[in-house]
């Protein structure tokens, strides 16, 4: 049975390296990597045209879990963050136990990544659904990003209030949580969450947002990939203009296996990285977007 379900957070990384030591170091494992020479059709690495990576990271396979996709641009070591990502939240009593990072008055660990991102571990049995429990993000008005969400993506709301709106397509999943805050900043640092859906819903769900005056950031379109699925994704830009990837969950399927060569694939790409070489041959310095 296809079923509408919550796949990954998109993060922008300057320091890969790091990133994945980081990521590694409270227990996550490479599920796998690809290197691309040019830009993404659905701007998956922003706005940029450049060589690029693309590492899925987290806990278990993708058919199962909430995972972390880390996008790298070559020419950019820092990108500068907004306040609109307000934090990942694991649940695991392992990773609480062997995390290090600042506790707050309720007991929550909190660590930041390499690249200023916030993770919140909990000292809490693992979800069925994997440790990665959810995400924060921003609101600027609570009611409107509920509307859109549960009217027009289809997300379920699991609790609301004036500041605060828990939602997701199903509890035994990763939530999506919003607290509200008078302004948010995207900045050069802003991600994106996705979510497969039926292939035969994606187009109906563009429908519907464009009737109701959302705006569409990636029109349907089938994205090519070389010896791989085919997978058809719609991008969507929600009130706060958070963007929302819709991919067709048969052939996601197909293409988010797990590659045991996956981990190998990056650790032989973070070592063949020159770039800050050539950049100072170049007597320039890598951009700070």
């Amino acid at each position: 049975m296809t079923i509408r379900r919550a796949l990954h957070w998109v993060f922008k990384v300057g320091d890969r390296a790091a990133t994945v030591n980081f990521l590694r170091g409270i227990g996550m494992q490479v599920l796998r990597h690809e290197e691309f020479k040019e830009g993404c059709d659905a701007a998956c690495n922003g706005p940029y045209q450049g060589r690029w990576s693309k590492t899925m990271i987290g806990y278990g396979v993708e058919d199962s879990n909430f995972v972390l996709e880390l996008t790298y641009n070559y020419g950019i070591d820092k990108y500068e963050l907004g306040n609109d990502f307000l934090g990942l939240h694991i649940e695991s009593n392992q990773v609480f136990a062997s995390a290090g990072g600042e506790k707050t008055a309720d007991g929550c660990l909190v660590l930041k990544s390499p690249d200023g991102y916030t993770f919140h571990v909990e000292d809490k049995t693992v979800p069925p659904a994997g440790p990665v429990a959810g995400i924060t993000l921003a609101s600027t008005n609570i009611q409107k990003t509920v509307e859109f969400w549960n009217k027009i993506l289809g997300l379920t709301i699991f609790e609301q209030s004036e500041s605060m709106a828990i939602l997701g397509f199903d509890k035994s999943q990763a939530f999506i949580k919003f607290l509200h805050q008078p302004e948010i900043e995207h900045a050069k640092a802003y991600g994106r969450v996705a979510f497969s859906v039926p292939f035969s819903e994606l187009a109906d769900a563009e429908k519907l947002a464009l009737e109701n005056g959302h705006k569409i950031l990636t029109p349907f379109v089938t994205l090519k990939t070389d010896g791989k699925a085919d997978v058809s994704v719609v991008i969507f830009g929600d009130p706060d203009g958070y963007e929302i990837c819709f991919v067709g969950d048969e052939g996601f399927r197909e293409l988010s296996q797990f590659d045991p060569d996956g981990s190998k694939l990056l650790d032989q790409a973070i070592a063949q990285d020159k770039s800050n070489e050539w950049f100072a041959k170049k007597g320039i310095s890598k951009s700070s977007a």
